[in-house]
């Protein structure tokens, strides 16, 4: 299952809120603007404009999760997770196939390493979820 699919089978039933898929973008700073696109967002219910925004919302989703190609650079992405977590993102997941894990960046600046035989926890931004890393790589 990937990592969207995932994140939508729990939070859909439970009403939690809106899960977005690769190509959704954010607009997370003005002046100059900057709009990062994550393979996968979610935005808790209370969150959620209740009128979709023309264009990109100037908002920054409760998290981010970004699946690496062979193609990305780890100064990119180190600077991709900067950018969510500035703008407000509470819990950003970076998915390696490659390596078989995951990197977790929280907004109180700690972080986690997990390998395929250890689970994701949506922590307080996904209250109950967890699902193998295993599974989403």
């Amino acid at each position: 299952m990937n990592l969207a699919g995932a994140i939508h089978e729990f939070a859909r039933p439970r009403k939690l809120g809106q899960v977005l898929a690769a190509e959704t973008g954010f607009k997370l700073f003005s002046n100059p603007d900057t709009v990062r696109a994550p393979d996968v967002a979610f935005i808790r219910s209370d969150r959620v404009p209740e009128t979709p925004p023309a264009g990109f919302p100037a908002m920054a989703p409760d998290l981010a999760g970004e699946v690496l190609s062979p193609d990305d650079r780890p100064g990119e992405v180190l600077e991709k997770v900067g950018d969510w977590l500035n703008a407000g993102v509470r819990l950003v997941w970076v998915v390696d196939p490659t390596r078989a894990l995951v990197r977790v960046y929280r907004a109180d600046g700690t972080e986690a390493l997990l390998a395929a035989g250890d689970a994701l926890d949506g922590e307080a931004v996904l209250p109950g979820f967890a699902c193998p890393v295993a599974d989403v790589l």
